[in-house]
């Protein structure tokens, strides 16, 4: 099937095909693990693991690789400010290597709970400081990196495509960047950015350093997707996603890094979810986008503790273009609980009915495919499913169970465990269920009623049918 996406770079939506036949190079760019994912930086993980799915709908393989910043992601993007994993070591009072692997940890945890699929890679910073260290050298050699007495520093005037992605005028960063506090006097633009920091000055006491050419320090933020993705999937990816802030800086100056090191092409699709934006939780018109510095991030886990199903969130995301804003707030999230709800409800009558496939669901599956291979249009895809459900209700012909799995393999709402309940009740509940039914056309009302209050304590809910006597775990 034909597979277009919308590519940053271009603007537009293009046809596409990897370099290597059957197999995409992709990349995403990971979390700074010194604080919670909010669930708007899980927003942009769920976008990709979708895109991931959607690739191996489409027939390709997609072992995608994803960084994990663990040193060198300053506060500001401009390279001013602390290491904010460092800052977060002063203020929690643990150690900075503690910090790291417990903020990691609790990230993938999420994953899971969201049903995204694990990278086939996992790189940590710290872990590929040789590499970083050769692809510097490398600018250096190539005359796009110079040393000053604090750090080594891109070049931005050697590379003059630079605004490709961002499409900015580089006079308006040049002047944005003047108006930001300088700290390198001996810095030849504004706009250049670090490559690697020296421990002199204000990180003289950086705790996390090593030593290299230009002495002991630590590395810049955007090299380190450079270096890594470059040592896994090869000079040129095939697609790189992240977050629309990473449009402006993060990935300008990694085409530029990357592109100056090897002088071909870096990422052929450049792919970005938008913002989680946040109505007033208290229930104002207040809408600002989720985030730290916001001060007003909701955990996965903040969901969890209200209740909700973790994969109810993901429902709440698949029901909204990736490149589309997406307002949070309680009342969103609950209609979204609802909604999946309703879906494993329905999944779960369907297959206790079963019945075949008939020819009709033939054009839902095509619904559904048209949708997902039109930019990941999720909306749509979700708007086939529900058509789907309600056809199958209206017709009262449920063998859409199949259907509905298959779309699953992108959707990741884990249908077919409630496909794979509903088809394994245990002996003795399925035994009391056709004892009740027994009872029932007995008019043996009061054993029925017995039978029903026992299998709801048991966590069994009890649904009589034209089809017959249902069942569903509570």
């Amino acid at each position: 099937m034909s597979l277009r996406l919308y590519n940053t770079l271009t603007r537009a939506k293009e046809d596409f095909e990897p370099l290597e036949d059957g197999k995409v190079r992709m990349y995403t760019c990971g979390p700074t693990v010194y604080n919670f994912a909010h669930i708007g930086n899980l927003r942009s993980y769920i976008f990709a693991d979708v895109l991931r799915r959607t690739l191996e709908y489409c027939g390709y393989e997609a072992p995608l690789v994803m960084n994990v910043t663990d040193v060198g992601h300053l506060t500001s993007d401009s390279d001013s400010g602390e290491d904010k994993m460092e800052k977060q070591a002063q203020n929690s009072g643990m150690d900075i290597w503690e910090i790291a692997r417990y903020y990691e940890d609790i990230f993938f945890n999420d994953l899971d709970a969201l049903n995204i699929k694990q990278p086939a890679v996992k790189c940590r910073a710290t872990e590929h400081i040789d590499d970083m260290i050769a692809l510097v050298e490398k600018l250096i050699e190539r005359g796009h990196a110079y040393e000053t007495a604090q750090a080594v520093y891109f070049d931005i005037t050697t590379f003059p495509t630079y605004t490709q992605l961002s499409r900015q005028s580089l006079e308006d960063k040049i002047t944005a960047a003047r108006d930001e506090v300088q700290e390198d006097p001996e810095k030849r633009n504004p706009v250049d950015f670090a490559l690697w920091f020296k421990a002199v000055g204000r990180f003289e006491n950086h705790i996390m350093r090593w030593e290299s050419p230009w002495g002991v320090g630590f590395p810049g933020w955007h090299i380190e997707c450079s270096a890594m993705s470059m040592k896994y999937l090869g000079e040129t990816l095939d697609i790189h996603t992240g977050g629309e802030d990473h449009i402006w800086v993060h990935h300008p100056n990694e085409i530029a890094q990357s592109e100056g090191a090897t002088g071909k092409k870096f990422v052929r699709f450049w792919m970005h979810g938008a913002f989680l934006v946040v109505g007033d939780l208290s229930g104002g018109d207040e809408e600002r986008r989720m985030g730290k510095s916001e001060g007003n991030f909701v955990r996965l886990q903040t969901l969890i503790d209200r209740g909700y199903d973790p994969l109810a969130y993901r429902y709440a995301c698949l029901m909204a273009h990736y490149r589309t804003k997406l307002k949070f707030t309680w009342d969103s999230m609950d209609a979204a609980a609802s909604g999946y709800s309703s879906l494993k409800d329905f999944v779960s009558r369907a297959t206790q009915i079963g019945g075949d496939e008939q020819p009709w669901v033939e054009e839902y599956r095509k619904k559904f495919e048209d949708a997902i291979t039109d930019d990941l249009n999720m909306p749509m895809a979700m708007a086939a499913v529900n058509e789907l459900v309600r056809e199958a209700e209206k017709r009262r012909e449920y063998g859409v169970v199949d259907a509905l799995c298959d779309f699953d393999r992108v959707l990741g709402l884990n249908l077919h465990e409630a496909a794979e309940q509903a088809s394994s009740v245990d002996s003795d509940v399925e035994a009391l269920i056709k004892e009740r039914e027994e009872a029932r056309a007995s008019r043996n009302w009061a054993r029925a009623d017995e039978i029903r209050t026992e299998l709801s304590d048991r966590g069994i809910a009890l649904e009589d049918t034209v089809s017959g006597t249902l069942w569903r775990r509570l």
